[in-house]
């Protein structure tokens, strides 16, 4: 049986809309240490502030990397990765580049993915946001089995920003093609404690939300990226 104990040792509390104070990022890491929560996923800016609020606790930094489009350069990402680990963050979301990966341009995509992972080796985790609302299930399959091959540690859904998010299809998809040796992160459109248990049992095994405390009913607040 799915708990919300469970659920919410899984869930990336996020802010990551563009009009996020510092004030909201002290609240939400206030809000992810009360409930036990895995990370809290904040804007690169917001790193240094969310690793000192966090210090003593459980709770993980996380941050985005070339987000919400990818299309930075892979050296800008790694750039922008050690940055972030510099300043705290022990986990990293880093987009690939979805034009490159539509043009099938795969050495790109394993280099671009590969750069990151070199950056964070040994000190933060990689998740791959593959943006699955913009590619076919073959361009899903790809994205899932480059990130596989460029060593990262998840698979996610979806940035939030684009048409829509996670889908209980994507996630048995990924899931199948990754195996059991990497994570899988359901990311947007996750509002339900209902929508978090489809996810995992479909086989998702990290969650990334803006409407965390929602899902395991400490309010009835509904938020969006």
């Amino acid at each position: 049986m799915i708990t919300r104990e469970y659920v919410a040792s899984i869930i990336d509390h996020t802010i990551l809309k563009p009009e996020t104070t510092p004030e909201d990022v002290k609240k939400v890491c206030s809000e992810a240490k009360e409930h036990g929560f895995a990370s809290v996923c904040i804007n690169p800016c917001y790193v240094n502030l969310a690793a000192e609020e966090l210090k003593g606790s459980n709770v993980k930094v996380c941050t985005v990397i070339g987000f919400p489009l990818g299309a930075t350069n892979k050296e800008v990402k790694a750039f922008e990765t050690k940055k972030a680990i510099e300043e705290g963050a022990t986990e990293v979301d880093m987009v690939i580049n979805i034009g490159m990966l539509k043009a099938k341009n795969y050495d790109y995509i394993r280099d671009d993915i590969k750069t990151v992972v070199d950056a964070a080796k040994g000190k933060a985790l990689v998740k791959v946001i593959i943006e699955t609302c913009l590619l076919t299930d073959e361009e899903k399959i790809m994205a899932c089995k480059l990130a596989k091959e460029a060593g990262a540690d998840f698979v996610k859904t979806s940035t939030g920003f684009s048409k829509w998010g996670a889908k209980v299809e994507d996630i048995r998809l990924m899931r199948e093609t990754v195996g059991s040796e990497m994570g899988v992160k359901a990311s947007g459109g996750v509002h339900s404690f209902q929508d978090a248990v489809n996810m995992i049992e479909a086989g998702a095994n990290r969650i990334g939300a803006s409407s965390s405390l929602k899902i395991i009913g400490k309010s009835t607040e509904e938020k969006a990226y």
